[in-house]
């Protein structure tokens, strides 16, 4: 009779790990709460409230601020200014420096939609694990406005502030074309989402005219509403339309790919399309997930962040469609290198810009 020795570090690591996991989730809800109904915001309006006070600015129950109070300021999100050890006057406040996390639209620091992102996969989950079961896929669309609206409101920040002053400037060549006032440069932005990076080119050079296409008619729709109150919509136009189309073919200084090749079911076609896009000097940029050049386990955690997503989101997204690559949030330089190769790109190059969660390359014909 064989015995099995157990492995007991091993063990109460997985124990601890998953406990921490198990709070951290729970806590991560309780943002989403606090962002949805606008605890965060009515909490950064005061020096500090009551749970009495939070509820009337909020418009919510009394004993649901209470609750969520104590149980941010046992989590350490919020301070407690003022306690005489009654919970209905207890006094709580909202640091500074968590209210740009919280609050602040514009800020690089932002992250409270990482909340929203996550509630999106607890409603999706049954048919993940239907898709987990047929090898099918889980449309995009069914992951709902939580998804789409917190990937638009994290990325935000990321192309008003980057952009230009970061990416952009790591291709002089396409900048140059991007500045001039004459012959205006035309920027293609596929998977334009609800629109931020097209707007964002607009905003940074003034004559630029741009092409967001994307598959979602939600996204679109939503990335018109934002062009028209950016008062960019002159110069930004979006559309539920087929890249490959030819009358855009040889039209465009710049395709942009901005996180959004490894959800693609095609990559190599889509590649392919924005290659046909392109003015005869004109290249393609792709932003993708910055993760690890080879497999390693355990990884780190941006490994871990992107293998999270991908098994839960991003590969059952791109298999929907028959003959999907299946590709998943973990693109590595080799595949994408490969893909571009297969859609006839005579060079791949990674480009030089310090990121924290993307890793960019251009693609030139």
């Amino acid at each position: 009779m064989s015995t099995t020795t157990v492995d007991t570090d091993r063990r109460d690591s997985a124990i601890e790990q998953l406990f921490d996991a198990a709070i951290g989730a729970l806590e991560l809800l309780h943002v989403y709460v606090g962002d949805r109904l606008g605890l965060y915001a009515a909490l950064a309006q005061v020096p500090d409230a009551t749970p009495v006070e939070l509820a009337t600015r909020a418009g919510i129950a009394e004993r649901y601020a209470r609750e969520w109070l104590e149980e941010q300021a046992v989590a350490g999100l919020i301070d407690v200014t003022v306690d005489d050890g009654d919970a209905l006057t207890r006094r709580y406040c909202l640091p500074s420096g968590v209210a740009e996390v919280m609050t602040d639209l514009d800020s690089l620091n932002y992250l409270v939609p990482l909340a929203s992102l996550f509630a999106s996969l607890g409603q999706t989950m049954p048919a993940v694990l239907d898709a987990f079961r047929t090898g099918g896929g889980v449309p995009y669309a069914a992951y709902g406005a939580d998804l789409r609206v917190g990937i638009a409101r994290l990325n935000r920040p990321m192309f008003l502030h980057q952009l230009a002053a970061d990416w952009i400037s790591a291709l002089p060549d396409i900048e140059a074309r991007l500045r001039r006032t004459v012959d205006p440069a035309r920027v293609a932005d596929l998977g334009c989402g609800s629109g931020w990076s097209s707007i964002a080119f607009a905003r940074a050079y003034p004559a630029v005219l741009v092409d967001g296409i994307d598959l979602d008619q939600a996204s679109v729709a939503e990335a018109r509403r934002n062009a028209s109150i950016a008062g960019v919509a002159d110069r930004v136009s979006f559309g539920n339309r087929d890249a490959g189309s030819p009358d855009l073919a040889g039209r465009y200084d710049l395709v942009t790919f901005f996180e959004t090749v490894h959800d693609m079911a095609d990559p190599v076609a889509a590649l392919r399309a924005a290659r046909a896009l392109l003015t005869r000097a004109g290249a393609v940029l792709v932003a993708d997930e910055k993760v690890a050049e080879t497999f390693i386990a355990p990884g780190d955690e941006l490994e871990r962040f992107n293998y999270g997503w991908s098994a839960l989101h991003c590969l059952p997204a791109a298999l929907t469609e028959p003959g999907s690559a299946g590709t998943g949030s973990v693109m590595r330089p080799d595949t994408l290198r490969r893909y571009a190769d297969a859609a006839g790109f005579a060079t791949t190059t990674v480009l030089p810009i310090e990121h924290d969660f993307w890793r960019f390359y251009r693609l030139d014909p």
